[in-house]
């Protein structure tokens, strides 16, 4: 398993804080230790329920280098992702996962479901980097909101 770079985690955490009205999250796609594409969510700014961080980094990355298959490469990205984003991790055959906040409700990668169990997976998935910056910034999210709503 590659290295846990926390530089990496930081700066997918820096790019959570710019989701705006978004769910802040934050995605970085590394290979050979550069970062090749990185992303927050975009479903409210561009009104696309697929515009999560990690598709936008795996579609970056697939287009950057004209193929999907993204095998040497480490995502890191501050929330666990949601099965939509966790298939398409995996089908871009993508090696490392590293994630800062478990999601009890829609986490794929062993929080809710594991999708790993459901296909021949070399995937090496690692959680809790950055645990606690991470879920203050999704908690700051939250609390801005329900305050909004009322």
């Amino acid at each position: 398993m590659t290295e846990i770079n926390d530089y990496f985690m930081e700066q997918a955490v820096n790019i959570a804080k710019m989701s705006n009205n978004d769910i802040p999250v934050g995605a970085v796609l590394v290979k050979n230790n550069e970062i090749i594409a990185k992303a927050c969510n975009q479903k409210e700014k561009l009104q696309q329920a697929t515009k999560h961080a990690e598709i936008i980094v795996i579609e970056e990355a697939s287009k950057k280098f004209n193929n999907w298959r993204l095998e040497d490469c480490t995502l890191y990205v501050t929330l666990e992702p949601c099965p939509m984003c966790a298939w398409a991790i995996l089908q871009a055959r993508i090696k490392n996962i590293f994630f800062g906040s478990y999601d009890m409700l829609y986490g794929a990668f062993g929080s809710k479901i594991n999708l790993c169990t459901l296909i021949n997976s070399k995937t090496n998935i690692k959680g809790g980097i950055l645990e606690e910056k991470c879920n203050n910034i999704l908690d700051d999210y939250f609390k801005k909101m329900r305050k909004n709503d009322n």
